[in-house]
C-alpha cells in the first residue's frame, strides 16, 4: 500500500470578482484532481484548531497527525532544525525574516513594502544574514542563514513567551507603528530590529539588488518564537515510513523532528518558479526507495495568495496537477494499492493576502475503494456541499491510512 498526501500550501481561497465570482480552486484547470475527486471522499477539514493561529507549521503538523496543543512548541525550532542548529533545551528561537521597510527617519513610523525583499535569493541573504551576525552577534543572540528571506535568531536562555511578535506577511503595505515588537522582554528584539536597518540599507548586496531594479533587503523582522520541538517518530505513531518533500525550512524540519526522510529537490524555490518536474520525480524516487508516504508541500499557491496574485494562483494551481500530482498518481497506479490525500494547509485568501483558519476542502481517494461522490470540480464549495466535515484535523491522517 502507498500513500501519497499532496499538501498544496494556501490553496484555499474565497469567490473573487476578477474570477468571475469563482475561487482559485475553481477556475483551475486541474484534471487528475478533478477526476479523483469524483471517486473520492470528499469534503472539509478544521486544520487549525480554535485559540491558535492559523499557520502553515500548525495547520501541516496537523494534517501530518500531530495535534498542535500538545506537540506545537513554535515556528522558528522547526526551521532550526532543518538549518541543522543544534538547540539547547534553554534556547529561544525566532524566525528572521529579511524584509524591505520604507524609508521614513523614524523606525516605527516605516512601511512593509515586501515581508520577503522580492525572494532575495539565498546566496544574497547569507551575505546579509553573516553581516549581521558580525556585528549584531554575542553569546546571547547568534544568527544563522536559511533559505531566500527566511532565517533564524537563537537567543541563549530567553523568554519563550517575550510578548506579541507578528508575522510581516499579515502587514504588507502597513505601517509598522502598531505592529512593532510588544511585551516586557521584546526591547532587545526590537533593538536589533532597528540597528539592523541601520547596517543593512547601504550594504553593497543591497545597492547591487536596486541598481538591478530589486528591492532592498533593508532589515530583519523578528517573529514565530519557540522553543526545542520534541514530536514523536512518524514511523513508530502510524507504522510506515515517511518522507517529506519540500523547499522551505519549516517542513524541512518538521521532517527531520519526526524521523521522516526530509528531501532536497535543486531549483526548489517555494515559489512560481520552484522545480515542480523535480519535485514529481524525487516523490516517484522516493516510492521505488521504499517509502509507504510521500508528503509532496508546494509553497507556491500561498506565495501567490500573499502577494495577492490571482492569475498566478490559479496558474500555481493547474502546475501542481500537470507536473506533480497527475504524474505521480499515473505512477501509483502501477501498484496493487495506493490512497491519495489531497488539501490545503490552510487558507490564503487574495482578498486580505494571509492565512485564516476557516475549515479547507480534503479528497481522500482510494483506488481499491472507488465511489461516486457527485464531484466534478474540487474546491471549496463542493467539498463544503458533501457534508462531510472532519473537526478535528489532527486526526484526518489516521483516517487517511486506516480508511
Amino acid at each position: 500500500m502507498k500513500y501519497l498526501v499532496m499538501l498544496c500550501d494556501g490553496m484555499a481561497d474565497e469567490p473573487n470578482e476578477a474570477l468571475g465570482n469563482s475561487t482559485p480552486m475553481e477556475k483551475a484547470n486541474k484534471p487528475c484532481m478533478d477526476s479523483l475527486a469524483a471517486k473520492a471522499e470528499v469534503g472539509i477539514v478544521k486544520t487549525v484548531a480554535e485559540g491558535l493561529k492559523p499557520g502553515s507549521d500548525v495547520a501541516n503538523l496537523s494534517v501530518l497527525g500531530y495535534e498542535p496543543a500538545v506537540y506545537y512548541s513554535g515556528r522558528s525550532p522547526l526551521e532550526a532544525a532543518s538549518i541543522g542548529i543544534d538547540l539547547k533545551d534553554t534556547d529561544v528561537t525566532l524566525r528572521c525574516n529579511l524584509v524591505t521597510l520604507s524609508d521614513e527617519e523614524d523606525y516605527e513610523k516605516k512601511t512593509i513594502l515586501d515581508y520577503c525583499a522580492d525572494d532575495i535569493s539565498s546566496e544574497e541573504a547569507k551575505i546579509l544574514i553573516e553581516y549581521i551576525q558580525e556585528k549584531l552577534g554575542n553569546d546571547v543572540f547568534r544568527f544563522y542563514p536559511g533559505v531566500s528571506y527566511r532565517h533564524c535568531l537563537v537567543w541563549s536562555n530567553g523568554n519563550p513567551h517575550p510578548g506579541v511578535l507578528t508575522p510581516p506577511h499579515d502587514i504588507t503595505g502597513k505601517v509598522i507603528t502598531d505592529y512593532i515588537p510588544k511585551g516586557e522582554a521584546v526591547d532587545e528584539l526590537y533593538d536589533l530590529m532597528k540597528k539592523s536597518y541601520d547596517l543593512l540599507k547601504d550594504h553593497p548586496v543591497n545597492q547591487a539588488r536596486i541598481a538591478r531594479g530589486k528591492r532592498p533587503a533593508n532589515s530583519i523582522w523578528l517573529w514565530g518564537e519557540g522553543t526545542k520541538p520534541l514530536l514523536d517518530n512518524f514511523s513508530e505513531k502510524f507504522g510506515i515510513k515517511g518522507s517529506m518533500i519540500s523547499a522551505v525550512d519549516l517542513l524541512k524540519g518538521i521532517a527531520i523532528c519526526a524521523g521522516m526522510n526530509s528531501v532536497d529537490v535543486d531549483g526548489a524555490t517555494g515559489y512560481l518558479d520552484t522545480n515542480f518536474d523535480g519535485k514529481c520525480k524525487a516523490a516517484i524516487e522516493e516510492f521505488k526507495n521504499g517509502a509507504d508516504l510521500v508528503y509532496v508541500h508546494v509553497e507556491a499557491p500561498d506565495e501567490c495568495g500573499h502577494r495577492g496574485e490571482i492569475e498566478n494562483k490559479v496558474k500555481a494551481i493547474e502546475m501542481i496537477d500537470e507536473h506533480i500530482f497527475g504524474p505521480v498518481v499515473e505512477f501509483l497506479k502501477g501498484y496493487d494499492d495506493f490512497a491519495v490525500l489531497v488539501c490545503p494547509d490552510h487558507p490564503t485568501p487574495l482578498s486580505i493576502r494571509t492565512h485564516t483558519s476557516t475549515p479547507v476542502p480534503y479528497l481522500i481517494y482510494d483506488s481499491k475503494n472507488e465511489i461516486n461522490s457527485g464531484v466534478k470540480v474540487f474546491c471549496e464549495k463542493e467539498a463544503r456541499e458533501t457534508g462531510n466535515y472532519i473537526e478535528k484535523g489532527f486526526t484526518m491522517m489516521n483516517y487517511f491510512l486506516t480508511k
